[in-house]
């Protein structure tokens, strides 16, 4: 019997591909990034890849953290913290961002430095500024580790409203009316600034939606009736972000469609609809992640109107160059026209949000839909592409 086909040692086994899932961060989204981490390594398959966690502490902190995904879950309507996870309060996890050293090491202060292996890809499970936006993945391109995901460029678009909407206009989709208010014409000039915005509400009417530039999981968005709750609607925006977002209403249906990346290409999944919620103003954070609203899958459309939305989302996604998955979100307005309204690169990503229910109904599973989105982050070379 020849050498080659004599059963292999352990050693000599190929060693699975190793998956660090990073989570937390210092966004107003730690806690939903902290509960889509633990849903994402309960899916994970173990026979097929070995699984590193790394949480990002609140103030930007590196921690090795346990593989215990039912500690990450939403408790008495409060979201879990990376700190509240984490093996030590002092100890770091550096990744190293020499191209030809994959290596991740973890080190506490008066201790040697200890070595945990080499990553082959990183899940990003971040939201928000600090790790959606095209930081992390700048770090992970400078380091030569495949990642999750849009590029830096993708990520920083779809993170920023603003430029987000300039992209969609250039390509020709439509999209609602807006300004923004950047944080210098806010500091030379309040009443300039206030009034700009009580011109657009005289050109589009009241209410308008208030919200952060650059936030997501609708934190820090207020429905403003009236001028007098004007000032408080901008104070609460600019705590999670200085430029501010001012958006009219568009009356009309919340439709939302899921892209995800095949071998050929990205593929819209059936559309859904998020009914109007009683108990809130608007569709905002406790409504989406602590009250659960419902969404219905697959939306009640007819076969053109789904076929027009989901063309939609792949354009929205090729626009702006993205990589991986996105959810689009789009109003169906009262004279049946699609208007875009955002994307996210990085959507939210438990078994109950609506981008795994929307590619379930299209017959991609939860831990599919993982898996299918760490083999396309493998496929993908670092650097320009």
């Amino acid at each position: 019997m020849s050498s080659e086909n004599l059963p292999q040692s352990p050693e000599q086994q190929p060693r699975k591909p190793r998956v660090a899932v990073v989570f937390g961060g210092r966004s107003s989204e730690h806690g939903i990034s902290v509960v889509t981490a633990g849903a994402v390594l309960r899916a994970i398959d173990r026979t097929k890849y070995d699984v590193l966690p790394i949480g990002i502490t609140t103030d930007g902190r590196w921690a090795l953290t346990a593989d215990e995904p039912e500690r990450m879950a939403i408790t008495d309507r409060r979201t879990p913290s990376v700190e509240q996870l984490a093996d030590s309060t002092e100890g770091g996890v550096v990744l190293s961002v020499d191209p030809a050293n994959r290596e991740v090491v973890y080190s506490e202060p008066g201790a040697v430095p200890k070595a945990l292996g080499e990553v082959d890809v990183v899940f990003p499970m971040l939201h928000g500024p600090y790790g959606e936006d095209g930081t992390l993945q700048g770090l992970l391109e400078l380091s030569g580790v495949p990642y999750v995901g849009s590029g830096v460029l993708a990520s920083a678009v779809g993170q920023d409203k603003e430029y987000m909407k300039r992209v969609f206009i250039s390509f020709g989709l439509p999209v609602g009316p807006y300004t923004v208010i950047r944080p210098r014409e806010w500091e030379l000039d309040p009443s300039a600034a206030r009034k700009k915005i009580i011109d657009f509400a005289g050109e589009h009417g009241w209410p308008l939606f208030i919200k952060p530039a650059r936030a997501g999981s609708s934190i820090g968005i207020t429905k403003v009736d009236h001028i007098s709750g004007l000032d408080e609607a901008i104070m609460e925006a600019q705590r999670h972000d200085p430029k501010i977002l001012v958006e009219s209403l568009l009356r009309g249906r919340e439709i939302e469609c899921g892209v995800l990346e095949f071998e050929d290409g990205p593929r819209a999944s059936v559309p859904a609809e998020i009914p109007p919620v009683t108990a809130h103003e608007f569709y905002d954070f406790e409504a989406k992640y602590i009250d659960s609203a419902a969404g219905l899958v697959p939306a009640p459309l007819t076969e053109e109107q789904t076929a027009e939305v989901r063309r939609l989302a792949v354009e929205a996604f090729d626009a702006a160059s993205c990589e991986g998955l996105v959810r689009a979100d789009f109003f169906l307005t009262e004279d049946g026209e699609f208007v875009i309204n955002e994307i996210n690169t990085m959507p939210g990503f438990t078994p109950i949000s609506m981008y795994p229910r929307m590619w379930q109904e299209s017959g991609v599973g939860y831990s599919e839909l993982v898996d299918r989105l760490i083999q396309a982050a493998l496929r993908r070379s670092t650097g320009l592409r």
